[in-house]
């Protein structure tokens, strides 16, 4: 089942007796459980139906002994195990699993990782209840899964804008929907979400941004990057060498890729290599500058920089002058 299919049949009441919410991307495990507690149960049923415990210091025995019992002044009680990834032994409930109870709806949350499918647990759980893997996003997959969500909200946003929320908060998509719940409740509906409303709503500056950074380097823009280098060097909330380095080693990546894709044309590169258009625009410019000897040097040098940023044979001075001893190395 997929992560709406399971919320539909929440909300219609059409239950199984067990779901295994497990994988790499916590955002769904939580839109799933959060609709389980809003859906199943009416707000009257929850005080003597509903209860959530935490897999570090649950007592299988006991949970197992919760999970038989009968609702109360209700058709169905509600049981959430919460952080499931951190059971070690799951045989207790074996025989529940076997034959669960139709009048509850345990819900396992096993968040960050995927569970062992060959156990006997997992298995008898999938032939008697629901097993969902929330999967994880990879970074060049994002913008479409951003560009869905805003459409389902009734909002659009510019190749730019989202570059900048991905630059910023990484693939995580939590956080990225709390960001675009906060600009769906202040923008009116139909807006096209732009880097300004970004800037004046999140506070990521437009200008000053690890894509803007990698930018002026794609187009060996030296002015730009120290510009660039010395505002993080002023607002150092703003980001963090830790930050910037991965983003710049992930622009030259796909200009490698990009040299060897067979095209110059952005919307095929943007299908071959999984970016937005108007990323695919920059990196076909940058093919231009940087040859693949050059390409392959930087990517070495970044890996350097990497460990130097993390402590490894750093030498002195601050954050700031290692990335422009980089990014001097970068474009000459």
């Amino acid at each position: 089942m997929e992560a709406k299919e399971i919320i539909s049949h929440f909300k219609s009441k059409e239950t199984k007796p067990v779901y295994f919410l497990h994988g790499e991307e916590p955002y769904y495990i939580d839109q799933i459980s959060d609709a389980a507690i809003e859906h199943i149960l009416e707000d009257h049923e929850k005080d003597f139906n509903q209860t959530i415990v935490y897999g570090k210091d649950v007592d299988l025995n006991a949970l197992q002994e919760q999970v038989k019992q009968f609702p109360m002044m209700a058709e169905k009680q509600l049981v959430i195990l919460k952080e499931a990834q951190d059971v070690r032994d799951w045989s207790a409930l074996e025989s529940y699993f076997e034959s669960p109870v139709p009048t509850t709806v345990f819900v396992i949350c096993h968040k960050y990782k995927k569970a062992d499918a060959r156990k006997k647990y997992f298995k008898l759980i999938q032939k008697n209840g629901v097993v969902f893997e929330s999967k994880k996003v990879y970074e060049n997959q994002v913008d479409g899964w951003i560009k869905t969500y805003l459409k389902s909200k009734g909002f659009t946003i510019t190749p730019k804008a989202s570059i900048l929320l991905i630059d910023f908060l990484g693939s995580s998509l939590g956080k990225i929907a709390k960001e675009l719940d906060k600009l769906s409740i202040i923008l009116e509906k139909g807006t096209e979400i732009s880097e300004v409303h970004i800037e004046e709503n999140i506070g990521i500056s437009k200008d000053y941004n690890p894509f803007e950074l990698s930018s002026a380097i794609a187009h060996r823009d030296i002015l730009k990057s120290h510009k660039i280098i010395n505002y993080f060097d002023q607002n150092p909330k703003a980001t963090h060498i830790t930050v910037l380095i991965p983003t710049i080693f992930s622009f030259f990546e796909r200009l490698m890729k990009a040299h060897f894709a067979g095209t110059n044309d952005p919307k095929q590169l943007q299908m071959k290599l999984g970016m937005n258009y108007y990323a695919a625009q920059e990196v076909i410019k940058a093919k231009t500058i940087y040859k693949p000897k050059k390409i392959a040097k930087n990517i070495a040098l970044l890996q350097e920089y990497d460990l130097k940023s993390k402590g490894v044979n750093r030498g002195a001075g601050s954050d700031a002058d290692l990335m422009r001893e980089l990014i001097y190395q970068l474009m000459h």
